[in-house]
């Protein structure tokens, strides 16, 4: 006779109810944004922060935006700075603050992305690897003894042959599937020409919010590979990725050729293979820095001399198999021109795009890239 209590799978339905968020957290999130606008000015975000609050009610009379700068100081988050003569000067963020501010750009952009712990690319077929699938297969002569899965064997065994009479057979035993890993060397370029910031549209914040997932991601799921952050106007210099939420436009022109000089600098120390360049910009090359120290500049149209030397340093990233991905936020017809001459000069990637859906076209060409193998 069968089992009356039989167990029952299937769907439970019942009303959403919203994650519980305390007073502090529901502001903080707000103030991450506000902080990140501001390029890390503080007192910038707070004032932004009491104005949204007369708008939408962020605070009650339980807890006022004072009680929030008290938490966030009791938390970490902001830290006193003194001034020279000693005496108590504004408040700024700490590296606290910067790492969330990374974490919720990443969760942001890329979506909530779980740590996968020792990883880095790899191909797109499964193998002979160490980074774990989670994928299972019967074992086959000639497979590693240290990639049986003993905890699925002795599953098996336990299925086949019952507690009372264990046996473990080879027809038991199970392998995880694993995949080839290979290390990937990236560095992201960020245009910080004044054109950034130019026509009434802000450029520069989603650009960085897209280095600090970009840098978040990197760190946390693929901690072998390397990112370097430059950014380029007049010049192009390296940053660290704590300084990417105080980053700002300058009355820069754009020195296209320094940037890529100054990034494939940076790859030529890296002794992995795989080694590529992204790079965000809205305007064209503009600026060349001469020999003699003095500055070539021409902002109209084309200027064919700083063209030219674009080109040629596509080729000379070619030549070293660094492939270029550029993400033009610029839609002008001859400029696209001359992106796609630039990218048949390195045999690179191009996109071109508006501010909206920058950061899912970097992760997504990003991701892509991790399953290649590209040979030096």
């Amino acid at each position: 006779m069968k089992n009356s209590k039989m167990s029952r799978k299937g769907f439970v339905f019942k009303k959403y109810e919203t994650p519980y968020q305390s007073p502090f957290d529901k502001i903080f999130e707000v103030f991450k944004e506000l902080i990140t606008y501001t390029s890390g000015d503080f007192d910038e975000a707070i004032d932004w922060l009491k104005e949204l609050d007369k708008e939408y009610k962020l605070t009650t009379s339980e807890y006022t935006i004072d009680d929030f700068i008290e938490d966030l100081k009791k938390k970490g988050y902001i830290r006193e700075e003194i001034d020279n003569d000693g005496q108590g000067g504004s408040m700024a963020i700490t590296a606290k603050t910067e790492r969330a501010i990374r974490q919720q750009a990443l969760d942001h952009i890329f979506g909530k992305i779980k740590r996968s712990g020792q990883g880095n690319h790899k191909s797109k077929s499964p193998g002979i690897g160490d980074e774990h699938t989670g994928d299972f297969r019967g074992y086959q002569f000639g497979d590693a003894l240290d990639k049986v899965s003993m905890t699925e064997s002795l599953k098996n065994a336990q299925i086949s042959h019952g507690i009372d009479n264990f046996t473990l057979s080879e027809d038991d035993l199970v392998v995880e599937e694993t995949l080839h890993k290979s290390q990937m060397s990236t560095v992201l370029m960020i245009d910080i020409s004044h054109s950034m910031i130019l026509y009434g549209e802000d450029r520069i914040t989603p650009a960085k919010k897209v280095a600090m997932a970009l840098a978040e991601l990197i760190t946390t799921r693929y901690p072998k590979d390397t990112l370097d952050i430059l950014v380029f106007g007049n010049d192009a210099w390296q940053i660290d990725i704590k300084d990417l939420p105080y980053l700002k436009v300058g009355p820069y022109h754009t020195n296209t050729v320094s940037g890529l000089q100054l990034a494939m600098d940076l790859l030529r120390r890296k002794r992995n293979t795989n080694k590529q360049i992204f790079m965000i910009t809205d305007g064209k090359p503009s600026c060349l820095r001469l020999p003699d120290g003095q500055y070539y500049k021409n902002s109209n149209g084309l200027d064919k001399h700083i063209v030219n030397k674009c080109y040629a340093m596509a080729q000379q990233a070619r030549r070293l198999h660094i492939p270029i991905t550029t993400f033009m936020i610029a839609k002008d017809s001859y400029l696209m021109q001359f992106v796609r001459e630039f990218t048949y000069a390195n045999q690179g990637k191009a996109f071109y795009t508006g501010i909206k859906g920058l950061g899912e076209m970097i992760f997504e060409d990003y991701e892509t890239n991790r399953k290649k193998r590209i040979r030096g």
